[in-house]
């Protein structure tokens, strides 16, 4: 199946917009993610079709709800969703960390590839990481639970108007009520990913 094609198909029932280079930036990635894969094992996902919906669309998704112009995908993996929306926000800048080695090297294997002028890669983990300067966002992917989130990145995010985007599958009503006082949930969203057929959600948190 041409991928390009496929992509394409699925963005047509979501309201995102990609100019042709985006698109082909998106492709190259899944591409090189499926060839590193083999190696590194970077990924559960085994087919390009199944990667396209699982960590492009699925990334990318969350676009219009995010607010600011930096933003760090922590415990970003093989570069999701931080890669994606990376690309899809070419003004913004982004800050990908992980702790494993082996994810940083195909980091930056992408950035080189791709010419991602817009991102910074960190090999640490989070609760060693001291930024110079705060995040306008705190990104994270089945990364951990929300309440272990606050408290190992609550040193990343701007204490005026800095936010915590975590993407969720199925929520419970226990994990919504047991964090830190300190914050509070801004937003839930339900997410509609096309071609897959679970729960997804966008929590959005702030300060209290």
């Amino acid at each position: 199946m041409n991928l390009i094609i496929y992509f394409k198909t699925l963005l047509d029932k979501t309201d995102i917009i990609l100019t042709d280079e985006q698109i082909q930036q998106l492709i190259v990635y899944i591409e090189l993610l499926n060839k590193w894969n083999k190696t590194y094992n970077l990924t559960s996902v085994k087919s390009t079709e199944q990667m396209i919906v699982r960590h492009i669309l699925d990334s990318i998704i969350i676009n219009k709800y995010l607010t600011g112009k930096r933003f760090i995908d922590v415990g970003t993996g093989p570069g999701l969703p931080g890669i994606p929306l990376a690309i899809v926000r070419r003004n913004d800048h982004f800050t990908l960390l992980d702790s494993l080695g082996k994810r940083v090297r195909f980091l930056r294997q992408i950035q080189h590839e791709l010419m991602l002028k817009n991102i910074e890669l960190i090999q640490k983990r989070v609760e060693q990481y001291q930024p110079i300067e705060k995040f306008d966002g705190i990104i994270s992917r089945a990364f951990a639970s929300l309440q272990d989130m606050l408290l190992w990145c609550q040193h990343l995010p701007k204490q005026n108007g800095g936010q915590f985007y975590a993407l969720k599958g199925i929520l419970s009503a226990n994990e919504i009520s047991t964090f830190s006082s300190n914050f509070k949930i801004n937003k839930i969203i339900s997410l509609d990913v096309p071609g897959l057929d679970e729960q997804r959600h966008l929590v959005i948190l702030g300060f209290n």
